[in-house]
């Protein structure tokens, strides 16, 4: 059920969108607190990632259907 505030409307997002926005946000940690060699991604550039995971989560949570 969409959270309504006047016309604008907030709704979960779907598990798939979740579950990439989980796994980005995972390995950007990974990457940056562990070390670990990512492919892709260096410890550099693992702000990076994790924005790009907040990103995908907004619009999960902004747009129905996705």
């Amino acid at each position: 059920m969409p959270y309504r505030r006047g016309s604008f409307a907030l709704t979960p997002p779907s598990f798939v969108i979740f579950a990439i926005a989980l796994v980005l946000a995972l390995v950007a940690m990974l990457a940056h607190y562990m070390h670990a060699s990512v492919p892709l991604l260096s410890a550099a550039h693992a702000f990076d990632a994790l924005a790009i995971a907040f990103v995908v989560l907004t619009i999960g949570v902004l747009f129905r259907g996705v």
